[in-house]
């Protein structure tokens, strides 16, 4: 192991287990709450069993403005809400909170994507045979989807721990704040070569396994 990793290695840890906290909050909040908002996005359009424009136009009016801000100005502008919250504004707990919205709108709208690939067969096969819309979603539309979701949120996790390396602006640490403050910004480029290697790795292994993951339950 090269000399300035050992001499890092307890910060190094820190920054992992900082970046792991983040996106694991931010992918509980993407299956929890933007699973549901994009299969009521799916619902809802026009078309659809559930047709009813006003909650599909506000829902997808949301989740547009959330995916076009620009993340670090969506950081800012959400410190007040971050606050009453978690009561801070700043540190690792704080940044969960900016991170969880975006990866709710942004698997939302995979989430949206993938449903309109299931045939539309299958819902009217569903439909014929009595089920109910609980039925309807977790045994037809998610069983259908569930490639399409599984890599979505795989696509998504790479794209969580891709914003996470700006949440050092609210002192949320992780390997990205990492890499700036004590390689950039101390002139120690071998660090931040390192630190993005780890990066690399890691999203190269969640890449990996999403996509792997996907093949396998892909019954098409």
């Amino acid at each position: 192991m090269p000399e300035i990793l050992i001499q890092y290695q307890s910060e190094i840890w820190k920054a992992i287990i900082e970046t792991f906290i983040m996106v694991g909050f931010s992918i509980l909040a993407a299956v929890l709450i933007g699973l549901p908002v994009g299969t009521l996005l799916f619902l809802c359009r026009k078309g659809k069993i559930l047709e009813n424009q006003f909650v599909f136009s506000s829902l997808n009016l949301l989740v547009n403005i959330i995916r076009s801000f620009p993340f670090l100005l969506l950081v800012v502008f959400l410190i007040p809400f971050t606050r009453i919250i978690v009561g801070t504004a700043i540190g690792t707990a704080a940044a969960t909170v900016p991170l969880s919205i975006i990866a709710i709108a942004h698997y939302s709208r995979l989430v949206e994507q993938s449903l309109l690939d299931v045939p539309k067969g299958v819902i009217e096969a569903a439909v014929s045979m009595g089920a109910s819309m609980k039925e309807i979603i977790f045994k037809f539309l998610y069983v259908e989807a569930r490639s399409g979701l599984v890599f979505g949120l795989t696509t998504s996790i790479v794209s969580f721990i891709s914003y996470s390396t700006i949440m050092g602006v609210v002192g949320g640490g992780g390997i990205g704040d990492f890499a700036i403050r004590y390689g950039y910004q101390q002139f120690k480029t071998d660090l931040m070569f390192y630190m993005i290697i780890i990066m690399v790795i890691i999203v190269q292994f969640i890449q990996f396994t999403g996509t792997t993951v996907s093949r396998m339950i892909d019954k098409r």
